[in-house]
């Protein structure tokens, strides 16, 4: 739920005890106030991360809450890396909040005491505090069921990824150094034929000593046929390795690109595996299946969205995603003085990533899309550069979503452009 900043101050009542806690990896620091940021407590407390210290933070706070009168607590921390999540499942446990205040803020906001930037964990629980009091705070929203389930297994996709793709560069990096030609035969090294050779007879060398027939013999035995294993796709590799300007390689690089090989194949194995279960979680999503019939917006997309949105009923409108997503307008003017209006880029970073990188491939396949972007770009008022109308355009995608995820209605092109702007008005797509 939104809450407006009177809204989270009325939510500090009298009976409140707000805790300031700063996170850290196996121990926490925590300082209690009242209401109007009186301190309760002459020391700090500081519990570690396992059950034990949870159990005596609690019964700290419980022992506070007695003594003041105090029926209820509210605990402010900052979101730090991964290290608050078995610190939330705990208080949620116990009945109590928690709530997050922006490190950013609590940078600005820890000279007001002492006029000093110096960081402690015995100051910063102090600040966070006061931030609560203030209502400078936000409450986390920790996907839970299938949502969980999807944001796993697309950051574990995404860790994929990049583990494949740098198994992919170290491989072309060895072909290079040792065998620069097979990158001219073929056009990707991790084609069929391409690998069997690799894995078996990588240097040129090796390739020259085995000659044309023995090569078509390896192919043969793995059951391949086709252009790829033909007589001609053979003399033109151990042509190129004839000719080999490659570094001389011995037992070493062998083993090297054999472990670069596998590497690469175990994680080509994981992405399949990943892929098909993020698949099968997707399609649980109610409207998730009319969402993919969008032209230019694939599994990855709509995983990707809904991992990092979770329920999007928890939303009223669109515009509260585009702000999530950090792609609210922001404008730096005073007085006579207009300044430049960007976006904000505050909030879920991967989120507004993959927004902008699907707009490419959604205004190349999909027309409606196309002629929205062309409008922006085109319009005799204010016609925006390339990458403002690619924002515009992701901020329409985003409308689209909401749209067919809340109502159940199907995706419809002509539509979506008769809401925007009139025919008349809309440039013809190139």
């Amino acid at each position: 739920m939104n809450y407006t900043q009177n809204q989270k101050i009325e939510q500090v009542t009298e009976s409140t005890l707000v805790l300031g806690v700063d996170i850290g990896s196996s121990e926490h620091y925590v300082r209690a106030f009242d209401y109007r940021g009186r301190e309760l407590t002459r020391k700090v407390f500081r519990f570690s991360t396992d059950i034990n210290g949870f159990n005596s933070f609690y019964d700290w706070v419980t022992q506070i809450c007695i003594k003041h009168g105090k029926n209820e607590a509210m605990i402010g921390c900052e979101p730090t890396g991964h290290y608050w999540y078995t610190f939330y499942q705990f208080v949620k446990d116990h009945g109590m909040k928690l709530a997050f205040v922006n490190p950013a803020s609590v940078k600005k906001a820890k000279e007001l005491d002492d006029n000093s930037p110096k960081k402690t964990d015995l100051k910063d629980p102090k600040t966070i505090a006061k931030l609560v009091i203030d209502g400078r705070y936000s409450f986390p929203y920790v996907p839970e069921g299938i949502y969980a389930e999807i944001r796993e297994v697309t950051s574990s996709r995404d860790r994929i990824m990049k583990e494949l793709n740098a198994a992919s560069n170290r491989i072309q990096r060895w072909l290079k150094i040792y065998f620069p030609e097979y990158l001219t035969v073929y056009k990707k090294f991790d084609t069929t034929t391409g690998m069997m050779i690799l894995e078996e007879v990588p240097l040129p060398t090796m390739v020259t000593a085995l000659g044309v027939d023995n090569i078509i013999k390896i192919w043969r035995e793995h059951k391949v046929r086709g252009k790829g294993a033909s007589f001609n796709r053979a003399k033109t590799l151990v042509d190129a390795a004839h000719d080999s300007v490659g570094k001389s390689g011995g037992q070493g690089a062998v083993m090297e690109i054999q472990m670069l090989l596998e590497d690469y194949k175990v994680k080509k194995q994981q992405l399949e595996m990943v892929t098909s279960v993020m698949e099968e979680l997707i399609m649980q999503i109610p409207n998730a299946e009319k969402m993919l019939s969008v032209d230019g917006v694939g599994l990855v997309t709509v995983a990707g969205f809904i991992s990092e949105v979770g329920d999007i009923s928890r939303f009223k409108n669109p515009k509260q995603i585009q702000k999530y997503a950090g792609f609210e307008l922001v404008e730096n003017s005073s007085g006579k003085h207009k300044g430049r209006t960007t976006i904000s880029k505050r909030g879920r970073k991967k989120l507004r990533k993959i927004i902008y990188q699907v707009v490419l491939p959604l205004i190349q396949s999909n027309k409606e899309f196309r002629s929205i972007y062309d409008y922006y770009r085109k319009r005799i008022k204010n016609p925006l550069k390339g990458r403002q109308a690619m924002i515009a355009v992701g901020c329409k995608l985003i409308r689209v979503f909401f749209a067919i995820m809340t109502k159940g209605v199907a995706y419809n092109g002509s539509k979506m452009i008769e809401d925007i702007h009139r025919p008349t008005q809309l440039p013809q797509a190139a």
